[in-house]
């Protein structure tokens, strides 16, 4: 089932997101979940253009993705979907979940008056790449990010 997430599953969606070389490094999940994680999630919670989703088996997160709408100028005003942070959890994965999750966000945009729907991937996620190429995705862009 795929549902909107709460609070109780921040550890669960972190834990997620830290599964992997690249989220390892970045995300803290060792002792009490840092108090940034509950603010940015009272800050998607309150915006009704971000869906912080969870796929749920029996009352466990065994996947997660965020889905953002943002307006935009460019293509005659077209408003924009952004699939984030995807994951599947690693014993789950290779059963379609992850191709569940991301049907669920092509339909949400839709259904919200999306024009176009993007997402990123780093490029040391080759797997991802050929699953979002599967999917239908083209890689149209080069993408960038600057720390600050």
């Amino acid at each position: 089932m795929i549902r909107r997430a709460t609070r109780d599953d921040l550890p669960a969606i972190v834990a997620l997101l830290a599964d992997d070389p690249l989220g390892a490094a970045r995300e803290e999940t060792g002792g009490a979940l840092a108090q940034a994680y509950t603010q940015a999630f009272e800050a998607i919670e309150s915006d009704p253009n971000i869906c912080l989703m969870v796929m749920d088996r029996g009352g466990a997160v065994i996947g997660t993705l965020q889905l953002s709408m943002t307006p935009s100028l460019s293509r005659k005003g077209a408003l924009r979907a952004t699939i984030e942070a995807v994951r599947i959890h690693a014993d789950a994965r290779g059963a379609g979940l992850g191709t569940t999750l991301i049907d669920w966000a092509i339909a949400e945009a839709r259904r919200r008056g999306c024009a176009l729907v993007q997402l990123t991937s780093d490029l040391s996620r080759t797997d991802a790449h050929r699953f979002y190429r599967r999917l239908g995705f083209q890689q149209s862009h080069a993408g960038f990010k600057k720390p600050l």
